[in-house]
């Protein structure tokens, strides 16, 4: 499926700032990117795209599940790809280096406890906070 067509797919056009933004996140070396993130990386592309652009597109992204967004404590949404797996996060409190992780083990230990607290869990999300491995060895 071409950008386009997953574009239209879920009834956005395919206008130039929306097909650019998507290339930044599929092509990208840093998969969580916060709006200013995506303005850089415009702005290093000599793109005419405006910053108030990429805020418009990233939540239209959002509403069409094509993006989730994330508000880890820094208080700045950060956005990735919807790959459609579950997945939870580290976060560097130094540098804001954001990584994923999934573990078997707690996803079953987080719905033991839920059963056995008369609860049903519909999703979670479970972010950690400290630094990096490049970071604590600074």
């Amino acid at each position: 499926m071409t950008n386009i067509d997953e574009l239209k797919s879920t009834g956005l056009k395919a206008t130039l700032p929306r097909l650019k933004i998507l290339e930044i996140f599929q092509k990208g070396e840093q998969r969580h990117m916060t709006a200013e993130d995506v303005f850089r990386v415009l702005l290093e592309e000599r793109s005419d795209i405006g910053l108030a652009t990429v805020y418009r597109v990233l939540t239209q992204f959002e509403q069409a599940s094509i993006l989730i967004r994330s508000n880890f404590e820094s208080g700045k949404a950060v956005y990735e790809l919807n790959e459609g797996q579950h997945h939870d996060h580290f976060i560097c409190t130094s540098c804001g280096k954001v990584e994923e992780f999934y573990d078997p083990e707690i996803e079953k230990r987080q719905q033991a406890v839920a059963k056995a607290k008369g609860w049903l869990v519909q999703d979670h999300t479970m972010a950690l906070y400290g630094q990096c491995a490049a970071c604590a060895s600074k």
